[in-house]
């Protein structure tokens, strides 16, 4: 499986141009094929995502990689991701933050990522089940919070759990179809907003 971790980095993340060694690494290093189900071990460094059940997904490993190399971590930060599914991003962004807590609404999701955090040994990642929507009050402020699911404006919460200077990304839009991956940074002049790319991402619930 290393092989095939340095062969989908190689091939789908450095040639589109992901080039933060750090995030190259976290991703050569996290085991994706312990994320996804079973069934589709065969399928799991292949350029697309994959359901993991519940509705949900487990993204393509370059949107993986591109959300991770946007955050811009150096090793200090908090971080907050809403929609961890499988626990895959959580496990990438511990290897690039100090602390990555990570909220789900499918306690099935929930526990299937607590166990497999726990067994690879991530210990800087905390997960809850609960509404996404509503962040993690009790752990805030974050120097960064990712919405891993799309929603059609920024739930407010969020941007109170949010440090000054902090980074706000989420898929941007209606539920279904694509929306636009956009990065929000709070400053003291106000928000500052940059539209990345089209994504499609399953919906905020």
């Amino acid at each position: 499986m290393t092989t095939a971790r340095a062969h989908m980095v190689e091939t789908q993340i450095a040639a589109r141009g992901v080039t933060d060694l750090r995030v190259l690494e976290a991703m050569r290093e996290v085991p994706r094929h312990r994320f996804v189900p079973p069934g589709a071990l065969d399928q799991a460094h292949a350029d697309h995502p994959l359901p993991i059940g519940a509705g949900q997904t487990i993204s393509q490993p370059y949107i993986v990689a591109y959300i991770a190399e946007t955050l811009a971590l150096h090793g200090h930060e908090r971080v907050l991701e809403v929609g961890s599914g499988s626990g895959y991003m959580a496990a990438v962004l511990s290897l690039l933050a100090k602390e990555v807590c990570a909220v789900e609404l499918e306690a099935a999701l929930t526990e299937r990522a607590r166990g497999i955090l726990t067994d690879l040994g991530y210990e800087n990642v905390h997960l809850r089940t609960g509404d996404g929507a509503l962040g993690w009050p009790e752990q805030a402020p974050f120097d960064a919070i990712l919405l891993s699911c799309a929603a059609p404006s920024v739930p407010e919460p969020l941007w109170d759990q949010l440090n000054m200077n902090g980074i706000l990304l989420l898929p941007l839009g209606p539920p279904l179809g694509f929306q636009i991956l956009v990065k929000f940074q709070k400053t003291p002049q106000g928000l500052r907003r940059q539209d990345l790319l089209a994504v499609s991402f399953v919906p905020l619930r």
